[in-house]
């Protein structure tokens, strides 16, 4: 078992993603290579979660966003689908004291009430126990799709009474306690979002990795992290503007 404590803190810069957020494709296509069943492959694929997970507190990341199960992924054969939350009741039965131990907070995004009653009070339970960590916070998108997430937010500003506004919009979206990703990583080698945090990637930096997702490991993770920090991130602005504002901040 990989041990979650935030052991060797390294010094944080001021272009380090302070929110990562992950799409973790391949775990099917890793199994399918080597004969196996396909939720070997997502077995795999938490080992990889759990390394990047240490990785990511060791770095001086705060938040992470894992696209889990989309609301796409019910499309899948039952069995699938079934391993899955099989999966996910384990792991929030036997590692919630790890994560709870150092310091990682659980937030679950997505239709969960929609999900079968020993899985919400599953999730409920995870949340609870976490609830007051402030050392990392993980967010497990299940049962997410990006659209849904757009329509639910402004449902809520549209009944609340209040006038529908990017700004509005945005405070009322599941990520509304974390704000936007800095970057997104998708690994399995496609080039798309995948109904994964549409609002919310209107400006992060995205990285594909062609490795599939149980191949992905820290290595892979301080690669995409430093080729984030080669990038100019302007927001609208001109190379030129954002010299002046670092200088200005130099200066003061």
């Amino acid at each position: 078992m990989v041990s979650y404590h935030p052991t060797n803190m390294t010094s944080t810069p001021d272009n380090l993603p302070k929110h990562i957020a992950l799409v973790m494709d391949g775990n099917g296509r890793w199994a399918t290579k080597r004969f196996l069943p396909r939720a070997a492959g997502h077995k795999k694929g938490l080992e990889s979660l759990r390394r990047c997970i240490k990785h990511s507190i060791i770095r001086g990341v705060t938040t992470l966003s894992v696209f889990a199960f989309s609301s796409e992924n019910w499309q899948r054969p039952a069995d699938e689908v079934g391993m899955l939350f099989d999966l996910l009741l384990k792991v929030l039965s036997k590692e919630i004291a790890q994560f709870h131990e150092a310091g990682v907070k659980i937030v679950f995004l997505g239709e969960i009430n929609a999900l079968a009653p020993t899985i919400r009070q599953a999730i409920a339970d995870a949340e609870n126990i976490t609830r007051g960590n402030t050392q990392f916070l993980l967010n497990i998108c299940f049962n997410y799709g990006g659209k849904w997430d757009i329509v639910q937010a402004a449902q809520k500003i549209i009944d609340s009474g209040q006038p529908l506004t990017p700004h509005t919009l945005e405070s009322a979206l599941t990520t509304a306690h974390c704000g936007n990703p800095d970057l997104i990583i998708r690994t399995g080698g496609e080039v798309r979002l995948s109904n994964f945090l549409l609002w919310q990637a209107a400006y992060a930096e995205l990285y594909f990795s062609e490795q599939l997702w149980p191949d992905f490991d820290e290595r892979s993770l301080d690669a995409a992290i430093e080729a984030f920090q080669l990038r100019e991130r302007r927001f609208g602005k001109t190379s030129e503007q954002l010299e002046v504002v670092s200088a200005s901040k130099t200066l003061s």
